[in-house]
């Protein structure tokens, strides 16, 4: 019997895209459709969950973008189909979508890749600046932290990593 796969959002940086072939993408924490965003989603259709899980994760490449300031400013989301076995529960909170991936997310299990295109760099740019205040409930570094999320992530398929790789490193 074969396992059940789970579609996981990873957020990202550049620099982590550069190590995928090899190394596979870590990360500590990434997003899917959760029992407990279910839960508190009663009334989501699966597109729309995994639409919050998306944009969860595209909101936690901020954070990784703000660890590593030579990466550059564009949120990176992958998207990859894991066997649940290797999907971790996450904190268990109502409405939480975070897991943990067993290991590093091999380069074969990534479905697409989405990266902001080089008009969101300048916002991007700014939402990093003040992302930790956004999440310590300063309403204007939430309303920059916001402003990102008009810009849509272009969608790249695996195969294109390279090119990718060329266009924004």
């Amino acid at each position: 019997m074969t396992d059940e796969l789970v579609r996981v959002y990873l957020p990202g940086t550049v620099p982590m895209l550069a190590r995928l072939r090899e190394e596979g993408l870590t990360v500590e924490a990434a997003h899917a459709v959760t029992p407990e965003l279910r839960e508190w989603y009663a009334e989501g259709d699966e597109e729309e969950l995994e639409y919050v899980a998306f944009t969860r994760a595209a909101q936690d490449a901020l954070l990784l973008l703000r660890a590593d300031p030579a990466a550059p400013r564009r949120r990176v989301v992958v998207s990859a189909d894991l066997p649940a076995r290797a999907v971790g529960r996450g904190d268990g909170e109502l409405g939480s979508s975070v897991i943990r991936p067993a290991g590093p997310v091999p380069v074969k299990s990534i479905a697409a890749i989405h990266v902001d295109g080089a008009e969101a760099v300048e916002e991007v740019g700014a939402a990093v600046d003040v992302v930790v205040e956004a999440q310590a409930g300063d309403p204007d570094a939430q309303f920059t932290v916001d402003g990102v999320e008009d810009h849509e992530l272009e969608w790249y398929d695996v195969t294109e990593l390279d090119l990718l790789l060329r266009e924004v490193g």
